[in-house]
């Protein structure tokens, strides 16, 4: 009788232990291919099936009719060159000057913009390319930009980047010793992986297709931090914009912003 009832209990233990490891594997698969994948803004349901085919090692063309394969996402076409970056010839930004009659009324007659436009005056022209470029192709989405971007050839968009790129910069504050910048510009945040601001966009270092921000509009820069923070402006190559955006509070945008836009030294035109 005691040996039935060890059985038994045996039994009921085995039973117990496949249903806890049926139920955990469930839970894996969740959160696997549900939870995690919708956390993401571009999950679609259609995503689960190709997640569990590239868990498994199919190919998802074996299970897709149409033989359309979705490709990587890329944020970018434009590839940076350090050529991007030398002086255009005197031609080329006449050319530019001419063309960049159409950008006057929101980047202003010498690049500087008096609404909330960014400036374009002094801009590296790999930078004013680059966007120009992203604008044409649907990279970057603007509903005035993307209309004007449509209609550049490739040899405009290099005029206008050469014309821009001539133009003296705005004039800005010096930064001083005793200057109190915001801890994200000076230091960043290497425990939310965010690099300080002055180490691609001048103070430090200058990266190759990192714009110059000072004196750049306060609203223009807290909308484009809004924009990378929420997925929504994704041209940024390897996402480096948006992971940096994403880890920031709306005060320390504003800060940033801030600091950047009041470099604009007083009573520039």
């Amino acid at each position: 009788m005691r040996e039935h009832d060890t059985s038994a209990q045996t039994n009921r233990l085995a039973r117990v232990s496949i249903l806890g490891l049926i139920a955990l594997t469930l839970f894996s698969l969740l959160i696997a291919f549900v939870l995690l994948p919708s956390a993401q803004r571009d999950y679609r349901a259609a995503g689960i099936w190709d997640s569990i085919c590239r868990a498994a090692g199919v190919p998802t063309s074996w299970t897709n009719s149409s033989g359309e394969r979705a490709g990587p996402v890329v944020a970018t076409n434009v590839v940076l060159l350090p050529e991007m970056a030398k002086q255009a010839p005197s031609d080329s930004i006449g050319r530019g000057a001419t063309l960049a009659l159409n950008c006057t009324m929101c980047h202003g007659a010498q690049g500087l913009s008096r609404s909330d436009a960014p400036n374009l005056a002094g801009q590296y022209p790999e930078v004013v390319s680059k966007q120009l470029v992203d604008y044409k192709s649907g990279k970057r989405a603007n509903p005035i930009m993307t209309a004007l971007a449509q209609n550049l050839s490739d040899q405009n968009i290099k005029d206008l980047s050469a014309y821009y790129a001539s133009l003296p910069k705005a004039r800005t504050a010096p930064t001083t010793y005793d200057e109190a910048l915001p801890v994200l510009v000076r230091n960043g945040d290497p425990m939310r992986n965010i690099a300080p601001c002055i180490s691609c966009h001048g103070g430090v270092d200058q990266k190759l297709g990192a714009p110059w921000l000072e004196g750049m509009p306060k609203e223009y820069l807290i909308q484009q931090l809004a924009l990378f923070k929420r997925g929504e402006r994704r041209n940024d190559g390897e996402l480096q914009m948006r992971n940096v955006a994403r880890a920031m509070t709306p005060q320390e945008i504003d800060a940033v912003a801030t600091f950047y836009a009041r470099k604009a030294a007083p009573g520039r035109d």
